[in-house]
């Protein structure tokens, strides 16, 4: 007699999943002091410090898999400050200030508007990204840090142009809460600072910063850093402003001091507006052409 066609596939012992969700035999051994639990399936074991490793890995694991499985094989990561602002918002904090007669607040507050320029030519950059990308066979992707400011621009942007944008979220001790424009499916939350990095760099074809502190110049220069020793492939760095970057650093003190070489100053490139970062991408990976496979950036890895 022949085997039924299902039969010739099927499954020949339990899914994790399933031997996760069947009971204890008693009730003797559903208590937490209890070690009956499925190591996979048993939270306080994951959680001990000697785990660390296998959470490490997951944190790996997770988010490759899910962006193989979203076909996503290249992105454009964009960084910059959380506390720049939308251009309403900053305009209605600066009527605020007015209002209420404080000097350094109304200060402060025309600051902001003045930054919030950077948030909407980031809006910009992300949907001219995905605008321009969607009929390619490998689309670009935005990802950002997942959070406010500019990140939460570039999200919106890619969101506003009708794509899907990723979010790489970080735990903090001031929750950094998702914004609402990450398309929900790519939208990760990270422990380890290095998992998250690396996830920014791996599928990236260009870095593009906006004016930004801590954060922002740490996942700069690392990547600077990663190109000038060889051990990442070149690709585009574009810092938005140039007038806030060379206040910022002194790239020339670096040369003169022989802190960098002669040459290093090539590894960033500056932009003021979305197309003019856009013409760099496309003249870098020739974007402007048809769309055929030869001429596709891939994955770096």
């Amino acid at each position: 007699m022949s085997k039924k066609p299902h039969q010739l596939i099927a499954r020949n012992f339990p899914s994790a999943e399933e031997e996760a969700k069947a009971p204890p035999p008693t009730a003797l051994y559903e208590g937490p002091e209890s070690a009956y639990k499925l190591a996979f399936a048993d939270d306080d074991f994951l959680l001990r410090e000697e785990l660390r490793p296998v959470r490490m890995q997951l944190e790996l694991l997770k988010p490759e898999m899910v962006q193989r499985e979203q076909g996503i094989e290249s992105t454009i990561v964009m960084f910059g400050s959380a506390r720049t602002l939308p251009a309403d918002v900053a305009q209605a904090e600066l009527k605020q200030a007015q209002a209420g007669g404080d000097a350094a607040a109304l200060r402060q507050a025309e600051a902001k508007l003045r930054m919030s320029h950077f948030y909407e030519e980031a809006r910009r950059f992300a949907a001219l990204v995905t605008e321009k990308s969607r009929a390619r066979k490998t689309p670009i992707y935005v990802v950002t840090g997942g959070g406010p400011g500019i990140m939460e621009a570039g999200n919106r942007g890619a969101f506003e142009a009708g794509g899907k944008s990723i979010g790489l979220n970080i735990v903090l001790p001031h929750e950094q809460a998702p914004n609402p424009y990450i398309t929900p499916e790519l939208c990760f939350r990270f422990h380890y600072f290095a998992l998250r990095k690396m996830h920014f760099l791996m599928r990236s074809i260009a870095l593009v910063c906006f004016p930004g502190g801590f954060g922002t110049l740490d996942e700069l220069f690392e990547t600077m850093t990663l190109i000038q020793t060889g051990k990442s492939r070149r690709r585009p760095i574009l810092l938005f402003g140039r007038d806030f970057w060379t206040r910022l650093i002194n790239v020339e003190l670096l040369i003169e001091t022989g802190m960098i070489s002669p040459g290093d100053e090539k590894l960033f490139t500056f932009v003021e507006t979305a197309e003019e970062a856009w013409a760099v991408l496309e003249a870098e990976y020739g974007l402007d052409l048809p769309a055929v496979k030869s001429s596709e950036p891939g994955p770096a890895n």
